[in-house]
């Protein structure tokens, strides 16, 4: 039994406290992703009714400290910054730097100055308006992004112009942070407004009283330092940690270097976000990127989690009830202004029909950014506080509703503009008479393509990566981005005239899909398919694909032929030996896929094909004459250094 919270002291019942909050949290995380999944719903969607579910004006689970667990759980979306960062070599970041000035900066610009001008419509003073349009030209890069990953959409080109667009707001929020106090003096508040009982260190408060330029030069130099620190000491640090081979060291280093780097740029009073992506960036190049992506990941994925739960949680149900029309107002305005601009520049910057719809909607709620502008226009007398509560529950709202409206993006709007504007507009760029179509072009399918166009044979390619695409076509390849398992996809590729389909995939899942879409609208199309596993092999045989190849067999077959030739044994012999096998392997893959299920049989049946398979080698070996079946074979090995 545990004792009555009057005989806890205090420390034990804070961490007690602590203790149910972090298992509020977490259950809810866990019971939210999966319900959410099993709807086929987004995850983020899921946390944010999580939060509301529990919030104060839920079912009450917690309280008052939301507002502290937002701040903690902000540091996921640093996380996320930082391995973004991780994703992105400086020469990759300079190829992006027209959409990120030009698409970036338009975007903010001008959505800032439309919220500027509406806010001085509705009489507000014009310090006010602008602060308003500040805060809330920005997006949420936690939820599009997150978003835009979930659903394989970060790499088409709405993903990476949207990628684009809140890479500058990220940058912008320096400045943006900047121009609010140069606003007090100039406020009808009166610069007014109180710190809400935040603490600063004697740091903070020494540059609170110095001039702009003071804060400014420091940032720069602290960009200046972490990328020099990333370079010339960050690396050495981490080759020297990795040389312990103790991963709890490693682990540890790679959170010091996030804590690190975000406590610097707080400090300062910009973007934590900004810093570590910048970070992420000078360690892209590291021989140690995948391992500190590894360490990470976990952490920001459970950060997150709870960062969209408290946002749920935070949502003032009771201002919203109060004044539905004025939060009304601000939820749907909002919203369809920004993707009114948004759908407006992805047209000028040439993205196709769907893609536009794609970039506008996945950007037009409010971001997580807002609450720490308008929060800081409250505490520097900028803004008064019931307008600022109004904006953050708007902005908490398009924030909830922007999984729902990219789930009706991707059900209702895109199947109905962005596929019919693809098969108008890809037929007169396609190689109709390609025999072959290949769907996937990764490690496995980059050979195939190779090798069949190698004998001038036309192959047509369906692959999910826009880089491999871009790649391909520059070398002459019909090639199609997009989802391979998609009729309409499939027909404006030439299904319909090709003689057979190749499917490197990688998922088994998305193979056995498309095995079905092909035999139901392509039924003339051979079907040749590669196997992840053993089991994934004699799955695909069973179900009668016309050939079925397990992923490693041909590399491994060719290794052992290298080895037998090292051991001794001729080169026409290996040769004759790895193909013999092949033979042999793909007819017993056939017939253990025949009583697979039967772990008796299965047993039974490998054990009797590798004895025959011995017997059959044996056999061969006796009856050849060696001294024909070697004449041809003038290879001399003993010159190789190899005994026979």
């Amino acid at each position: 039994m545990y004792p009555p919270d009057f005989l806890l002291p205090p420390l034990a019942m804070a961490n007690q406290d602590l203790f149910v909050s972090a298992f509020v949290y977490l259950i809810a995380a866990v019971i939210a992703v999966f319900i959410a999944k099993r709807f086929g719903l987004s995850a983020v969607l899921g946390y944010l009714v999580a939060g509301m579910a529990i919030g104060p004006f839920g079912l009450e689970l917690i309280g008052e400290e939301g507002e502290d667990v937002m701040h903690f759980a902000e540091f996921g979306v640093v996380m996320m910054l930082f391995l973004i960062g991780l994703e992105l070599k400086p020469a990759l970041l300079w190829r992006l730097r027209n959409p990120i000035l030009g698409l970036g900066g338009c975007q903010v610009a001008i959505t800032a100055a439309v919220v500027f001008a509406i806010a001085l419509v509705a009489g507000l003073a014009w310090q006010m308006a602008l602060a308003i349009g500040l805060a809330l030209a920005l997006s949420s890069t936690a939820i599009v992004l997150q978003g835009l990953q979930e659903k394989g959409l970060s790499q088409t080109a709405g993903g990476r112009s949207a990628f684009s667009v809140l890479l500058f707001q990220d940058i912008a929020v320096i400045p943006m942070l900047a121009v609010m106090p140069l606003l007090v003096t100039l406020s009808p508040a009166g610069g007014g407004g109180d710190d809400h009982g935040e603490s600063h260190s004697a740091f903070q408060n020494w540059l609170a009283h110095q001039p702009g330029w003071v804060n400014t030069l420091l940032v720069l130099g602290a960009v200046v330092a972490i990328i020099v620190a990333g370079r010339y000491i960050v690396q050495p640090l981490l080759r020297m940690v990795a040389a312990t081979h103790v991963r709890e060291a490693f682990v540890a280093l790679a959170l010091v270097l996030v804590i690190g780097i975000a406590l610097l740029m707080t400090t300062l009073g910009v973007s934590a976000a900004l810093g570590t992506f910048l970070a992420g960036v000078v360690l892209a190049d590291s021989e140690y990127r995948h391992e500190l992506e590894a360490d990470i990941e976990p952490f920001k994925g459970l950060l997150l989690g709870v960062f969209f739960i408290a946002v749920g949680a935070s949502i003032d149900f009771a201002l919203i009830v109060s004044q539905p029309g004025v939060v009304a107002a601000v939820v749907i305005g909002l919203m369809v202004v920004k993707a009114a601009i948004l759908f407006g520049l992805g047209t000028i910057w040439k993205l196709t029909l769907d893609q536009r719809w794609l970039f506008s909607l996945s950007l037009a709620q409010g971001s997580e950014f807002a609450f720490v502008l308008l929060g800081f226009g409250v505490a520097t007398g900028v803004l008064p506080d019931p307008v600022a509560q109004i904006l953050i529950a708007g902005v908490a709202l398009t924030m909830a509703l922007t999984p729902l409206v990219m789930l009706a993006e991707e059900k209702i709007i895109r199947p109905r503009f962005g596929t019919r504007e693809q098969v108008e507009r890809e037929p007169d760029a396609m190689d109709e008479d390609a025999p072959v179509i290949l769907a996937g072009i990764g490690r496995f399918g980059n050979f195939i393509a190779r090798m069949l166009r190698s004998q001038r044979l036309g192959v047509t390619v369906i692959d999910h990566d826009s880089d491999h695409i871009d790649y391909l076509r520059k070398l002459g390849i019909q090639a199609f981005y997009g989802d391979a398992n998609r009729h309409d996809l499939l027909e404006a590729a030439g299904a319909a005239k090709a003689r057979l389909i190749i499917i490197a995939l990688d998922e088994e899942e998305r193979i056995a899909e498309l095995i079905t879409t092909v035999r139901k609208h392509f039924p003339h199309l051979k079907i040749l398919a590669r196997a992840m596993t053993r089991p994934h092999q004699f799955q695909l045989i069973n179900d009668g694909v016309d050939a079925v190849v397990h992923q490693h067999s041909g590399s491994a077959i060719e290794l052992g032929q290298i080895a037998l030739r090292y051991l001794g044994v001729r080169a026409h012999r290996a040769h004759r030996v790895a193909r013999a096998f092949s033979r042999r392997d793909l007819q017993v893959a056939h017939e253990i896929a025949a009583v697979h299920q039967d772990e008796k049989a299965f047993v039974s049946t490998v054990r009797r094909s590798l004895s025959e398979m011995e017997d059959h080698f044996d056999s061969e070996r006796t009856q050849l004459d060696r001294s024909v079946d070697e004449a041809w074979d003038t290879t001399d090995l003993r010159a190789k250094g190899v005994s026979k």
